[in-house]
């Protein structure tokens, strides 16, 4: 994964958007030595949502397993 500056991210973006979306690169954005933010592509994000999504639904069927009452994901304790 390539890790850049805030400012370099600002000055380079559409070169970014390019190297993330047709190169499906990685890139680290950092802020004053902290990582603030990562550019990725739309695939890397549907694949991140579609991992939440299982996860969320593997939760939710493992407190409906355990309760006879009424189950919100929130109280599944995840």
């Amino acid at each position: 994964m390539t890790t850049i500056t805030a400012s370099l991210a600002r000055k380079c973006f559409p070169e970014l958007l390019n190297r993330v979306g047709f190169g499906q690169e990685r890139i680290l954005v950092e802020r004053r030595g902290k990582a603030v933010a990562a550019i990725i592509s739309l695939e890397d994000l549907r694949r991140l949502e579609a991992m939440e999504d299982a996860i969320d639904s593997a939760i939710l069927r493992r407190a409906r397993a355990e309760n006879t009452g009424f189950t919100t994901i929130e109280g599944a304790g995840g």
